[in-house]
């Protein structure tokens, strides 16, 4: 089993989290660094156990883009422990990993530990076969042949990220923070993944569903911008919003307006109010004790059905499982 020759020492077993980060001959940086910075990054403005975080080497020297070599805290044996193993990129779409690194991956899938890829890290789990009959995303660039090489794997090519049965895939780098973000909220709850988006300078929430790719920033024109019109809509979740509203408020034509904020979100207008309304509904689930029929009410939804079923679309559990999980913790 490879190791690196320049391991540091494992830090001593404890209960919380195991997030396993891979490394590897020719680690792309950026990826690398996103899952560091997420996972391994104290945190001490929580008043609560952090992940405990450590990187696996799959080879026995370590190059990183850019020249410089990584110290590691094992080999692939951390995979054993983990609850959460990410992969950073990876060397290319042809480069099919070691039988040893496909061997550890399939074990730790068996046993239900979770695992992220961001960007060309998707083709390690393509390759060992747990993606058969499933649903992931990658980098833009890389779909057209992943869809040649996996035809059985269903690649969403319009998406940030995609969570599907304990496995989350991301698409290009960036997209990777997201997707961190994701696991964070998952585990931690709103509130908390804020707080970490917030230290990263990042929006608290974009959703799988945004696209990779947005035309334009949010837009600069003259006039009011789309911006504007977001922060409108943000003050105004409790009440019927129409597409109409938002053009009105933008000062363009229907037609215009939908153009544009297209290119400025990513997202169309009715699904960017849906995903606030409910980013709004997780932090009145986490900080009151507000009923679930007046939680829908203000975040402006026409019946408690309705809520619950995007909560859940969006959150992937029901709006009553979030509390109890979430505001227990903000209660302790």
């Amino acid at each position: 089993m490879a190791q690196s020759p320049q391991q540091t020492s494992i830090a001593t077993p404890d209960n919380r989290h195991h997030v396993v980060v891979l490394a590897y001959d020719g680690l792309c940086t950026f990826e690398f660094g996103i899952a560091l910075e997420a996972f391994a990054l104290p945190r001490p403005e929580f008043d609560f156990p952090w992940y405990r975080c450590s990187i696996a080497g799959i080879d026995p020297h370590i190059r990183a883009m850019g020249g410089f070599s990584v110290a590691v805290d094992a080999g692939m044996e951390l995979m054993e422990t983990a609850d959460t193993i990410i992969i950073p990129g990876w060397r290319g779409a042809d480069a099919i990993p070691e039988p040893a690194l496909i061997t550890a991956i399939q074990k730790a899938h068996v046993r239900g530990c979770r695992i992220v890829t961001i960007c060309s890290g998707v083709f390690v789990l393509a390759h060992a076969g747990i993606l058969q009959n499933g649903r992931a995303t990658t980098h833009w660039r890389y779909v057209d042949k992943f869809r040649a090489m996996f035809p059985d794997t269903e690649i969403v090519d319009d998406v940030l990220y995609v969570d599907h049965d304990g496995i989350i895939t991301s698409a290009g780098s960036s997209a990777g923070i997201d997707a961190c973000l994701h696991v964070i909220r998952s585990d931690h709850g709103a509130q908390v993944a804020n707080t970490v988006a917030r230290r990263l300078v990042m929006p608290p929430h974009r959703d799988g569903g945004q696209a990779q790719y947005v035309e334009a920033p949010i837009q600069e024109r003259p006039g009011k911008s789309i911006a504007v019109v977001l922060d409108w809509a943000r003050e105004n979740l409790g009440k019927p919003i129409e597409i109409s509203d938002l053009a009105r408020q933008s000062g363009l034509s229907q037609r215009t307006f939908l153009r544009r904020f297209r290119d400025g979100t990513g997202l169309s207008p009715l699904k960017w109010l849906r995903r606030e309304r409910i980013t709004r509904s997780m932090k009145l689930l986490e900080e009151t004790d507000l009923a679930l029929v007046d939680i829908a009410e203000q975040c402006g939804f026409q019946s408690l059905e309705t809520f619950r079923i995007a909560f859940r679309d969006i959150a992937g559990t029901p709006p009553a499982s979030y509390r109890n999980r979430f505001k227990l913790r903000q209660s302790a």
